[in-house]
């Protein structure tokens, strides 16, 4: 999955539709939220819309690039404006996994990661890891797909008879108890549904063979069989419509608490000097 990343490097951003648009909209939610970060990360970053996004929102805060396929990063510099190419504001590139990240514990205000934990079988580790970089009342903001993703098409192989071989995608309400596992606070979850539409199915294909994923998205399935289907999805649409490619999408943020233990496993124990009683 990893090497279709980066081979889609050079095809990415033509059909990065779904994810400019839930990139617009988790930046909506940060103007409900105070934050002044003095640096921030975009995990997952692909071709950079992400982080150009919070250099824009946040130009005083350091930013930081990470994504696994280095070919996505190479293209941060070609897609930065001009004034951070001449002014020498780039953000920094970083390579690596999210599950294990060479940024220093508490080194990062906020994390942004758009459409990409959904693509990990166990997303657990990686919010350890997240919470882990962020610092003490740091924000972590998100989007990842949920289980109603391509639902026409999942339809249409159970119309087939055929078990669909679409990936599947975790619960909101199972992300966020995952949040609170990795000692998140607070954290806030929602949904939404985003129609893409296609003349025909070839279009959906096409563009999840750009994006790097139409394996990882749509499974594997002998090709007589995907016709079937691919068929079955064509005749959901009424005449003259074209064809809607549905995706639930779920938002979450939430924040990094004061620790209530040492890394021993030792309970932190505050305690506050209060004013004593004033003299009349």
């Amino acid at each position: 999955m990893n090497t279709n990343f980066a081979r889609a490097a050079a095809s990415y951003d033509e059909a990065a539709v779904l994810a400019r648009e839930t990139g617009r909209r988790m930046a909506e939610r940060l103007e409900y939220i105070r934050l002044a970060p003095s640096h921030v990360a975009d995990v997952g970053c692909a071709t950079g819309e992400g982080i150009r996004t919070l250099q824009r929102r946040y130009p005083s805060a350091l930013p930081v690039a990470v994504d696994l396929a280095l070919p996505m990063l190479q293209r941060l510099p070609g897609n930065a404006p001009l004034w951070q190419r001449l002014s020498r504001r780039l953000a920094r590139p970083v390579c690596a996994d999210v599950r294990a990240l060479p940024l220093a514990d508490g080194s990062q205000s906020l994390v942004w990661s758009n459409l990409m934990l959904h693509w990990l079988a166990d997303p657990r580790p990686a919010f350890a890891e997240l919470q882990r970089v962020l610092k003490v009342d740091g924000l972590l903001m998100f989007a990842m797909l949920g289980p109603d993703t391509l639902k026409e098409l999942r339809a249409a192989c159970l119309a087939c008879g055929i078990e669909p071989p679409l990936r599947s995608f975790l619960d909101m309400h199972d992300v966020g108890d995952m949040l609170l596992d990795a000692g998140f606070a607070d954290p806030v979850m929602d949904m939404e549904m985003l129609t893409l539409t296609y003349a025909r199915p070839r279009g959906l294909l096409r563009d999840q063979r750009h994006l790097g994923c139409r394996n990882a998205l749509l499974g594997d399935l002998p090709w007589r069989d995907w016709r079937r289907v691919l068929r079955q999805y064509a005749a959901s649409a009424a005449p003259g419509q074209p064809l809607a490619a549905s995706f639930e999408i779920i938002y979450g943020h939430a924040w990094k608490p004061e620790p209530r233990r040492l890394a021993d496993g030792r309970a932190i124990i505050r305690f506050e000097k209060r004013p004593g009683p004033q003299a009349s």
